[in-house]
């Protein structure tokens, strides 16, 4: 997709040297400073070869390109070669560059991308919200950051499978079971689900600090999950069908999808056979009547089965990481989950590695950091959770109101205020490094003018505007060879250039911030262009050039945010 300069630099410089270009290319930099060039190489390493002391060949190759006939064959797009000690810095043709990237957006239109995931698999494990608990927004950032991941990987040619590990599974759920018998009401049930299901949560472990019995009888009532007990089973299945049906309906809002709903339970008839694969590989033994897998000195064992026959978390993630390479065979697996699991993830990757699987190396635990809510953390226990289907409300309401005051006459305002207030909740939590705790801030997240999804939203739909008033003007937009561009729109058409590199690192990284900072500071760039110079004049050729390198801002912002899961708004 992108202009490659490098390649270009490299093969020019390797005709006049007899240099490989490979080599060439890879030591290709960007100076500190533009008045150095907009490339430079370091010619330190070809001393050897060619002979000669670095500042020597610095200023040959200068010599050398300007006495050969290269500078109007394969050189065109240099402007100058300008010797600097030992290194050679490189000048493009400012013309022939923005043609060349502007025409390459916009007649080709991120073509080729998906050369870099062809025919390979990744498997994604991201969201995974708890049964019988609301959407708290605590699990907000795996499913944001696992959703443009997925986008990410899409985008790259990859297969993405995208996997909801639910919280299915476990001794809440004979917390729940207890709760549900002692005090449960089937027409509060019916009536919200999910708020009372979590309420009967949390009236269990309030009561259960004055009376350690009922954790007992939990114990006892997930035993006879485990075992198949049918009344066990049945709350537990109404429970699932429950939640499942009001998480789905929060991730039609968030415009989020799975390939497949595969929960802890989904792997429980598994676990005899991994627990029996795990022990025949000679790994196991037997501590205080418990089966452990010890890890070394420097990682606690793992622990796969209780004293008294009960699984743990881990051996169903084992069972499942067997399952999805068997079904799947997948050339990478990522599981976004916060980084307080960081030893669990340790542990399960040490556990496979014994076992000799060695698509193990292709598994990356995905962390992130904490988000905390105007200075409060959330527990679910002590029912103090922030419902993300309340944040969303609020958010989207605040953007009304803004839009309201902005643009009144706005078509279709509901629609526009809930893709910018979905955007401004997603892109608050993209925009920094996916490590970093974040603070969420009302002040902020709307912000038209900060380090906001609305900023870049608003760049968007301005760009929109503009063509619409050319198009008015004078006639369809389209790219015309030959086309004067003039030295201002560099900067940002060059950025423009860079969206290739930038969404390969942000894969290679699993890291959607790069994306976010990068479509920060392209619409700087170009915000700063826009409100310095006119795009619509009397001068036809002049409008179109302008209007043709906003097409290609717009386009690249587009689809930036179709990555983040933001969706870019053509009026605002």
């Amino acid at each position: 997709m992108k202009v490659n300069f490098k390649r270009n630099i490299a093969e020019t410089i390797s005709l006049l040297t007899k240099i490989e270009k490979e080599k060439i290319e890879s030591l290709i930099e960007i100076p500190p400073n533009p008045e150095l060039g907009d490339y430079a190489i370091p010619c330190f390493q070809f001393a050897r070869e060619l002979r000669a002391n670095p500042v020597e060949i610095a200023k040959n190759i200068e010599d050398s390109f300007y006495s050969s006939s290269l500078e109007n064959e394969r050189a065109k797009v240099i402007q100058k070669v300008e010797a600097k000690g030992p290194y050679i810095n490189i000048f493009l043709n400012r013309e022939i560059s923005i043609n060349d990237i502007l025409k390459n957006l916009i007649v080709h239109n991120f073509s080729g991308m998906e050369k870099y995931g062809k025919g390979k698999t990744v498997v994604i494990d991201y969201s995974s919200p708890n049964i019988a608990k609301p959407f708290g927004i605590g699990h907000l950032r795996s499913t944001v950051i696992g959703n443009s991941l997925k986008k990410i990987f899409n985008f790259l040619g990859y297969n993405v499978i995208g996997i909801n590990h639910l919280g299915d599974w476990g001794t809440q759920f004979g917390k729940l079971i207890t709760a549900y018998k002692k005090w449960g009401d089937e027409k509060e049930l019916d009536n919200e689900p999910v708020k009372y299901l979590y309420s009967l949560y949390v009236k269990f472990h309030k009561e259960a600090e004055q009376d350690p019995e009922l954790e007992e009888e939990a114990r006892r009532w997930f035993a006879k999950l485990e075992k198949g007990d049918p009344e066990a089973i049945s709350l537990w299945e109404k429970f699932c069908k429950l939640s499942l049906g009001e998480f789905k309906r929060i991730y039609k809002r968030l415009n989020v999808e799975f390939e497949y709903y595969m929960g802890e339970s989904f792997y429980s008839p598994m676990l005899d056979q991994t627990i029996e694969e795990i022990v025949k590989s000679g790994i196991t033994k037997i501590s205080e009547g418990a089966l452990i897998v010890p890890l070394g000195d420097d990682i606690p064992p793992a622990l796969l089965r209780k004293k008294d026959g009960s699984t743990l978390y881990i051996t169903r993630d084992l069972a499942a990481a067997i399952y999805r390479y068997n079904r799947f065979k997948f050339d990478l697996m990522l599981y976004v989950v916060g980084s307080p699991q960081a030893l669990h993830f340790k542990q399960l990757f040490k556990v496979l590695d014994k076992m000799s699987k060695k698509w193990v190396k292709n598994c990356h635990h995905v962390p992130f950091g904490h988000i905390s809510f105007e200075n409060e953390s959330m527990s679910t226990r002590k029912g103090n959770i922030i419902l993300l289907e309340d944040v969303i409300n609020r958010a989207v309401d605040l953007a009304r109101k803004t839009i309201e005051e902005k643009n009144p006459e706005i078509a279709e305002k509901d629609k526009v205020a809930e893709a910018v207030g979905i955007g401004a909740i997603i892109f608050n939590d993209l925009k920094n490094s996916r490590i970093k705790d974040i603070v969420f801030d009302w002040n902020e997240i709307l912000n038209f003018n900060g380090e906001t999804g609305v900023y870049l939203q608003y760049t968007h739909a301005r760009i929109t505007s503009l063509m619409k008033k050319f198009e008015a003007k004078y006639e369809k937009i389209k790219f015309e060879e030959g086309l004067k561009y003039g030295q201002e729109l560099f900067p940002f058409v060059m950025k423009l250039n860079d969206f290739e590199d930038v969404v390969l690192k942000s894969s290679e990284n699993f890291e959607p911030s790069i994306i976010s900072r990068y479509l920060l500071d392209l619409a700087s760039e170009f915000n700063s262009y826009y409100n310095r110079y006119r795009f619509i004049t009397e001068d036809y050729k002049q409008s179109l050039s302008k209007i043709v390198a906003a097409s290609a801002v717009k386009s690249v912002i587009k689809k930036g945010l179709n990555l983040l899961g933001i969706e870019a708004i053509e009026e605002m």
